[in-house]
């Protein structure tokens, strides 16, 4: 009796092996591998200043779409433009801090990393080729490594916001003598008043959630922005005139926490900065496109701004005569290797 109970207890046990074993048989021929066993992918969250149309929001929100299809799923970059955090500096904070993964100083970049102010001395970068030739050379990995050294932080990719020209309330900008007795908005990193008071200016230092109601009561009389943010930021509907000096260059970088990268595999890290260089490259397009006399003419012309083409070579001698010396003493070597550049 015990004996026939055994052997019916034997052919149970083979029924149940057998469908356990067919079951995964069918899930491993659909491809489809057990709820339980599925890795989760790793989260990059990053939080950006601006949200789209912003010309970086839109090529980062376009990177974290492809970080997750490119990675497999492996992958999660999340893109937070405008929500997350609403300051530069929380944001830098919160990514050396490890908690969130990416993100940038905007504009705010020589106030987080003093080694990018000599980048934002007037007419010293030449163009957006002899920008991008340094970023993306050996000037560009030098910096890498030092904010590795010295923030923890891996570069992933620099970019630009493009070069500043004056916008104005009363009246145009045209010659370094129409400077004179304007009264106009800085931000608060030393070579941005350097540069207005050097060109015959008044510089007044300013955080931008006071910009517009200053302009409105006379207490400015204008400020300067690239022309992507002079759109982006809606400067027309205070300002009535802009006028295209390039005076400054604007350069900021985009940065990972160097724990998290060092925690991601080789093949993780390698996406990370091809995607990072195809972001870069959108973003230049947005930018540089907009750009020039007669893009900005159309777009803020039909805003009801005046736009006239500033004396750049005027404004230039002038920077090189009264804001390069210190400038070129303070950042000795460095400077030399920015003006061997050649584009």
């Amino acid at each position: 009796m015990s004996s026939m109970r055994a052997d019916v207890s034997a052919v149970r046990r083979r029924r149940v092996l057998g469908g356990s074993l067919a079951g995964m048989a069918g899930i491993l021929a659909t491809g489809q591998a057990p709820v339980l066993a599925q890795a989760q992918p790793k989260k990059l969250v990053m939080a950006h200043i601006n949200a789209v149309p912003e010309s970086a929001a839109i090529a980062f929100a376009w990177m974290a779409d492809e970080v997750g299809k490119r990675s497999n799923g492996e992958l999660a970059m999340e893109f937070h433009g405008s929500t997350l955090l609403s300051k530069e500096l929380e944001i830098m904070n919160a990514v050396k801090a490890g908690n969130i993964a990416i993100g940038n100083p905007a504009g705010a970049a020589a106030t987080v990393f003093p080694e990018m102010g000599v980048f934002l001395v007037p007419y010293l970068v030449r163009s957006y080729d002899h920008a991008y030739k340094m970023f993306n050379g050996a000037i560009g990995d030098k910096l890498d490594q030092s904010f590795q050294d010295k923030y923890k932080l891996k570069v992933l990719c620099f970019f630009d916001y493009g070069f500043r020209h004056f916008w104005t309330t009363r009246k145009p900008i045209v010659e370094p003598r129409d400077l004179r007795g304007a009264k106009i908005r800085v931000q608060q990193a030393k070579v941005f008043g350097d540069t207005i008071n050097g060109l015959g200016g008044n510089a007044v230092p300013m955080a931008w959630g006071e910009v517009i109601s200053a302009a409105k009561q006379g207490v400015i009389d204008g400020g300067d922005l690239p022309i992507v943010n002079q759109l982006a930021l809606k400067i027309y509907e205070v300002s009535k005139y802009c006028s295209m000096t390039f005076h400054n260059y604007g350069p900021t970088v985009n940065v990972m926490n160097l724990e998290i990268w060092n925690g991601l595999a080789d093949a993780h890290k390698k996406l990370m900065l091809d995607l990072s260089r195809e972001a870069q490259a959108r973003i230049r397009e947005l930018t540089e496109t907009v750009d020039n006399f007669d893009k900005a003419k159309e777009l803020l012309g039909a805003k009801g701004m005046t736009v006239v083409q500033g004396n750049v070579e005027a404004f230039r001698k002038v920077a090189q005569e009264r804001i390069w010396p210190a400038y070129k003493t303070q950042y000795g070597a460095l400077w030399d290797e920015i003006d061997a550049v050649k584009a």
